[in-house]
């Protein structure tokens, strides 16, 4: 029986890259300027993407504040905009490391309020400016982060977008279509 336990504990996990686009305003802004599928990427603990999290709006209808969010299909920016456009990858990890992701999100999330959104190094990505601010994040910022942390061996820019994480050699496509139809074909 313990031998079996160990097998479990040392098997790969996975973590999942969700990039996004929702045609709101901001996200049309965002591809207008990368020429990009994409404008937005998050990060999920799941293959159900239940445990999805990112940097975004924390109103639905208000593009403007932003911080630590915990995204779904169900609620919030993704139930709004109900054509959001979503190409779901998977990276496979070690447990070492999605232990490392899962408890740095953890950590951030009891203390969410403390992290704000990198407007200002979002639009400086424009003028190929890196613009750090101590516990504030954009989107793809936010992911990079994590993965560095987790200390993935991938090759990321440092003026990191969303769609660039669509180039890690690892990463394997799982899902490409409406963001609210991936549920129906995830549990098929």
């Amino acid at each position: 029986m313990k031998a079996v336990f160990n097998k479990q504990r040392n098997k790969n996990k996975n973590i999942y890259i969700v990039l996004t686009h929702t045609g709101s305003l901001l996200s049309r802004i965002i591809k207008l300027y990368t020429k990009a599928e994409f404008s937005h990427v998050s990060i999920s603990l799941d293959e159900g993407l239940n445990e999805m999290y990112s940097f975004g709006r924390l109103k639905p209808y208000n593009p403007f504040i932003g911080g630590f969010v915990h995204e779904s299909i169900r609620f919030g920016t993704f139930k709004r905009f109900q054509n959001t456009k979503a190409g779901i990858y998977s990276i496979t990890l070690t447990n070492k490391q999605y232990e490392t992701i899962k408890r740095t999100i953890k950590k951030m999330k009891k203390k969410r309020k403390l992290y704000t959104f990198n407007i200002v190094g979002l639009f400086a990505i424009v003028f190929n400016i890196k613009y750090k601010k101590e516990n504030s994040f954009y989107c793809a910022e936010f992911i990079k982060f994590l993965i560095d942390k987790a200390r993935l061996e991938v090759k990321l820019p440092e003026l990191v977008k969303p769609n660039d994480f669509k180039n890690i050699d690892s990463i394997e496509l799982k899902y490409h279509g409406i963001l609210k139809n991936y549920e129906i074909n995830n549990q098929s």
